[in-house]
């Protein structure tokens, strides 16, 4: 048999050999069967259509080359420990012809029968995603309800009892909490009722889940600017799938405004009723006015007067929104660091109204410090806050979080002192406030936060008058993972 009728009878490549030994390989007869290295240890060998069982070397420089360019192949983790077996120049021929008749007897039709099955297992992998990309679209289609974008397939009606006291306070000091009675299969948006909607000043935050795991969808943060006063369509970019869960949708509020979220009519069952961690006279047995719908993701429903996009998609993780407890709040103690003595008390807290009061003096940092406030696992905490008086001067605002171990006054005096925080706390920068609107104070931690910390409330003035500067905080919200989540990313 030629040379070239060997070669085009070999499939794989079973020998590894350095290029110092070409001409060897190529007198001896199989070259057909090897694959030349380079000696570079940081050249990346090509490998097409090779898998060399044993290296042949037949000088000590050839034998070094291969073993350099064996590191190199090692990275690869695919490719065993490979053999480096040395010939002599002299019966090299005879020693070749044995590494033949072994390459090209079983180990040979072997290494063939390994090629085509890892052909035949890359035709079905690919068959197998065209397959999936086929069933997904008929899947959508499916969902859509004869072929229409997106259709509606269930819905509570709003319903305004003569005795509503309306659920906006409760929004802003906690969270209400609804389960959808329809499977989340194929579900690309729900949509709510608002009664009313405040010009400025509030923000609705939105939250979709699965029940059965805990894991969440998406989270929509809407200013009320981009509400209205009538059905509010929150969108996803993708229509759930997978398997058929169950769906829970949380509601909260921050700012001062109140956002006048609708209820429906009384329902028989109290699993599918709205609910919160506060009682409240309006939520029993009434569920919210919501629909669910089902189709095309990222179409808006007909006679939806807006579509929201969300402002965080959540998929895969486990996530926890609270609130600071009131009772937590009401431990807030003064660790201001001003050389300036008031004649009043310049931090406190307004029960009646869940919120902190700290007045900035004219020189330093007024402070409140609440010990361990922040629970490990935080990715995020915010805040709304107004200067509460119509002639107020404008402040500053912002937060500090510190370890629970650390001394808040000194964490404040190292603000003063270098305008920054220290490295082991998180600061979330100042904020101008004034009495026309309320502002939003965020904090986001690029991870989270692995022991309980302290929650600090600054403020200082930014004019030469702190007249009527009566600065309130309130609307503590705090988004955090579950341990199973940061168990997950370890």
């Amino acid at each position: 048999m030629s040379s070239r009728e060997r070669q085009s009878a070999a499939k794989v490549r079973l020998i590894a050999a350095s290029d110092r030994d070409r001409a060897a390989i190529e007198k001896a007869g199989i070259e057909d069967l090897a694959v030349f290295l380079d000696g570079d240890a940081h050249a990346q060998p090509i490998l097409r259509n090779a898998f060399p069982l044993i290296a042949v070397a037949f000088s000590e420089a050839s034998e070094a080359d291969l073993r350099h360019a064996l590191i190199a192949l090692r990275r690869l983790g695919t490719v065993p420990e490979i053999p480096v077996q040395r010939l002599d120049a002299k019966n090299g021929a005879e020693m070749c012809a044995l590494i033949r008749s072994l390459a090209e007897g079983g180990v040979g039709r072997l290494s063939r029968f390994s090629a085509s099955v890892a052909s035949e297992l890359a035709m079905l992998r690919r068959e197998r995603e065209v397959m999936l990309e086929n069933y997904r679209a008929l899947e959508d289609a499916f969902q859509a309800r004869n072929w229409e974008p997106v259709a509606e397939t269930f819905g509570h009606d709003p319903h305004v009892d003569p005795k509503d006291e309306g659920i906006g306070q409760l929004l802003s000091s906690a969270h209400v909490e609804q389960l959808l009675p329809v499977s989340s299969q194929g579900v690309a948006g729900v949509a709510l009722h608002l009664h009313s909607v405040p010009k400025d000043g509030a923000e609705l935050v939105v939250t979709l889940s699965y029940v059965e795991s805990r894991e969440g969808v998406a989270e929509w943060s809407v200013p009320a600017s981009k509400l209205v006063a009538d059905w509010n369509f929150f969108s996803l970019p993708r229509a759930c799938g997978g398997g058929q869960k169950t769906l829970r949708l949380r509601v909260s509020s921050t700012g001062p405004e109140v956002v006048g979220l609708s209820l429906g009519f009384p329902i028989a069952s109290e699993r599918y009723t709205a609910r919160s961690e506060v009682a409240h006279p309006d939520l029993d047995l009434r569920p919210l006015a919501f629909r669910v719908f089902t189709g095309l993701p990222g179409v808006r429903p007909t006679r939806m007067p807006n579509m929201i996009a969300p402002t965080d998609l959540l998929d895969g993780q486990f996530i926890e929104d609270y609130r600071l407890a009131p009772d937590l709040l009401s431990r807030i103690v003064d660790v201001s660091v001003t050389p300036v003595v008031p004649e009043f008390q310049t931090v406190r807290f307004l029960e009646h109204e869940h919120a902190v009061v700290c007045h900035p003096l004219k020189s330093g940092i007024s402070a409140g410090a609440v010990s361990r406030a922040v629970e490990p696992g935080t990715i995020s905490f915010s805040a709304s806050a107004v200067i509460d008086h119509p002639q107020g001067a404008p402040a500053a605002v912002s937060f500090l979080l510190a370890p629970a171990n650390s001394n808040a006054r000194s964490e404040v005096a190292e603000l003063v002192r270098k305008g920054t925080a220290k490295p082991t706390a998180f600061f979330s920068g100042w904020r101008e406030v004034g009495p026309d609107r309320s502002v939003s104070i965020n904090i986001h931690m690029d991870e989270p936060v692995r022991a309980p910390m302290d929650l600090m409330i600054l403020s200082r003035a930014v004019t030469d008058s702190v007249d009527f500067s009566w600065l309130k905080v309130s609307g503590f919200r705090l988004v955090k993972q579950s341990g199973e989540a940061l168990n997950a990313r370890r």
